[in-house]
């Protein structure tokens, strides 16, 4: 197994004078499969979150981010719950009901984000797991964040996947991931194609509701 990760992580394809291990671009690759899966709402969405994480663990761990790579093991947790949630929502016609967050659930997400930011960033410097403790906490959080609402059906996920892309692309730049940068500002303009998609679904879900309930 041992021989295996070292493979994954030592070989690979080089782009435009850049590295690429196999185990970074087949992550990221399974990564990018996941927003698009996503928009569409299918529950193969996860199944292929769980590849992309056993793969990026190793490359953040080897990259000196322990933020990133901890995210992983916390993505793998959530995308077993993700995966539970969307088969017991999922609607033969509309897909997984989705619907957009209330005030309450809106002031949760931008507490839990704050302070669990700060708290994790202080954890990575007293441990000294990362050599940016804030933008690595950032995205670790703002990752746990936006699967937990993914899997409860909220569109505002796509929006947390957007405040953690803004941190990501010069992170990854900054680490020398520059492919996983790349793959970040794909993930960017699927995330906004996404959160319109959501948006509108939920929408007609909504009137579809109220019809039935009237």
């Amino acid at each position: 197994m041992q021989a295996v990760a070292e493979w994954l992580l030592g070989s690979g394809i080089t782009v435009l004078g850049q590295k690429i291990s196999w185990a970074e671009l087949v992550g990221q690759l399974c990564a990018l499969a996941v927003v698009f899966l996503a928009q569409r709402r299918w529950v193969a969405t996860w199944p292929v979150q769980v590849s992309a994480t056993v793969l990026l663990f190793a490359v953040y761990a080897s990259a000196h981010l322990g933020g990133l790579a901890v995210r992983q093991v916390v993505i793998l947790l959530i995308s077993v719950y993700g995966w539970w949630a969307w088969n017991r929502r999922s609607d033969p016609v509309y897909g997984v009901a989705i619907r957009k967050a209330t005030g309450i659930e809106r002031l949760v997400l931008v507490a839990v984000l704050a302070l669990g930011t700060s708290a994790f960033a202080l954890l990575l410097s007293a441990l000294d797991a990362s050599w940016a403790p804030w933008p690595d906490a950032w995205i670790f959080i703002g990752t746990g964040v936006a699967f937990w609402a993914q899997g409860r059906g909220l569109v505002e996920f796509w929006l947390v996947w957007l405040a953690v892309d803004a941190v990501g692309v010069p992170l990854q730049i900054a680490s020398g991931l520059h492919f996983s940068a790349a793959i970040y500002l794909v993930f960017a303009a699927l995330v906004i194609h996404g959160w319109w998609s959501w948006t509108r679904t939920a929408r007609t879900q909504r009137d579809r509701a109220a019809v039935t309930s009237g």
